[in-house]
């Protein structure tokens, strides 16, 4: 006969009424005292609960002092029964702990399948959104809204792009550098000329008008300002509803892609036309070069052409992948988006077909095509270097170190200056038909996320994450 506390034979033997179970008397009237409870089952005991059981009868020395053996191993015998108590106490809560973890483990296995299925089911239906067909918005004569799902574009489209690119390839090749235009010289000298107040900060997105006065900026908190550069101030402010994502100007009139899928066009502050034809973030803008047709892609994995003549989208075309960027090729047949999937996806613009593919190591942050019109400057995110792609050859033909995190680049119009922009400043780019080598004559700390070249390329303007706006000329 054992205790169920200290496993030693008890010298005053009592067993539970509700258990049957044997413990030595001073430790289970020490243990209710302390718990209330039974030390075995857990359930309510109280002493009166205790039954005191008949054992031979044992003869107890007179109580001992601690100058003796015995007095010493009674002492012994207290700590030792002070220790076996609270050795069962930690073993009863290691079970109820092990108990507890066990649940809680069994939940959050329960949660991470929860949060799967709901993920897989979200993927899903932004897969399903994405595929539904563009409304236009716009109603015929009986009412009825048309539906866009072309993959050819219009006649009347198609024939304004093959008039646009034979108009510009002719003279492509043989197009003199302007006499007024800018030189290596000159932007040697480029340093900061005119610097803003803080315009709207969070904004990545600049666009310079035709006369290199107006600069169209967009911000974060869903307004976009036309600023004069000759005036210092801000002319009108436009409100997109949503983060700006990136603008654009089409003659006199201000383009704006925005975070909630939307395509704003204004007149001054007045908004013209709006499309909706994005089942999420418009993420970059492009302007054909016959000023008639706009362009956006969307992270919906499609392009988006608008006839802004008459303010209607012509054709929207899906990919494989979100599109981050975009660009027209100077003579309007091709137009390249950058995928979050590291591909620049060329396409024929009439057809709609995918023309080439281009391999990147991550997502396209940025494009831009020379003038040559057989260059792609293409940047991807993160890099501290632009690629040049050569379209002839559908390879890379130039890799330039800018030795900085680049999230923008800009060809000037003779093709012969390359811009790449980055939160550690600006770069400038020359690239020698003479020698076929390139050179870098201008390094600014100016930071930039966006960046353009003023008229003639005798200015830059760039615009920071914080929203100011600065100019670079010759001093």
């Amino acid at each position: 006969m054992l205790c169920a506390i200290s496993g030693e034979a008890p010298q005053v033997p009592v067993a539970s009424r509700k258990s049957g179970t044997v413990f030595e008397k001073r430790l289970i009237e020490a243990y209710i005292a302390e718990n209330g409870s039974e030390p075995v089952t857990g359930e309510a005991l109280t002493i009166e609960d205790l039954v005191d059981l008949k054992t031979a009868r044992i003869v107890r020395p007179r109580p001992p002092t601690l100058t003796s053996i015995p007095s010493l191993l009674t002492v012994f015998q207290n700590e030792w029964d002070a220790l076996a108590l609270e050795t069962f106490t930690l073993r009863q809560q290691l079970a109820q702990t092990r108990q507890e973890l066990s649940t809680a483990l069994y939940q959050h296995d329960a949660a991470v399948r929860v949060i799967a299925r709901l993920t897989k089911e979200r993927d899903e239906a932004r897969d399903a959104l994405s595929k539904i067909a563009v409304n236009t918005g716009r109603t015929g004569n009986n009412g009825d809204a048309m539906q866009i799902d072309h993959q050819e574009l219009p006649p009347a489209i198609a024939s304004k792009v093959d008039a646009t690119q034979e108009r510009l390839s002719k003279t492509r090749r043989k197009r003199a550098v302007p006499e007024d235009w800018s030189n290596a010289e000159s932007i040697q000298s480029f340093g900061p000329v005119h610097t803003s107040e803080p315009l709207y900060p969070g904004g990545k997105s600049l666009a310079l008008d035709a006369s290199g006065d107006l600069a169209l900026v967009g911000g974060s908190g869903g307004i976009a300002g036309v600023y004069s550069l000759s005036q210092r101030q801000v002319l009108h402010a436009l409100k997109g509803g949503a983060p700006i994502t990136d603008t654009l100007w089409s003659s006199s009139k201000a383009v704006l892609g925005t975070a909630a899928g939307s395509v704003k066009i204004f007149e001054k502050a007045t908004e013209t036309a709006s499309f909706s034809a994005h089942a999420g973030e418009v993420s970059a803008l492009a302007l054909h070069p016959s000023g008639e047709i706009l362009a956006s892609v969307g992270v919906d994995k499609s392009y988006v052409l608008y006839d802004l003549v008459s303010s209607a989208p012509i054709t929207q075309i899906y990919t494989n992948s979100a599109l981050t960027s975009a660009g027209f090729h100077p003579d309007g047949h091709l137009f390249a988006a950058g995928g979050s999937d590291g591909q620049i996806k060329v396409f024929d613009v009439k057809s709609g077909s995918n023309a080439a593919n281009f391999e990147s190591s991550g997502p396209i942050q940025a494009l831009s095509f020379s003038e040559n019109g057989t260059w792609l400057a293409a940047v991807v995110k993160g890099q501290t270097s632009v690629t040049i792609w050569d379209l002839r050859r559908a390879a890379q033909t130039k890799t330039l170190e800018i030795g900085s995190q680049v999230e923008n680049v800009r060809w000037d119009y003779t093709g012969q200056f390359l811009v790449a922009a980055g939160p550690s400043g600006l770069v400038v780019q020359q690239y020698s038909k003479a020698t076929k080598e390139w050179s870098e004559p201008l390094r600014s700390a100016v930071p930039a996320l966006a960046v353009e070249w003023g008229p003639s390329a005798r200015s830059l303007v760039a615009i920071s994450g914080n929203g100011v706006l600065a100019v670079l000329a010759a001093k």
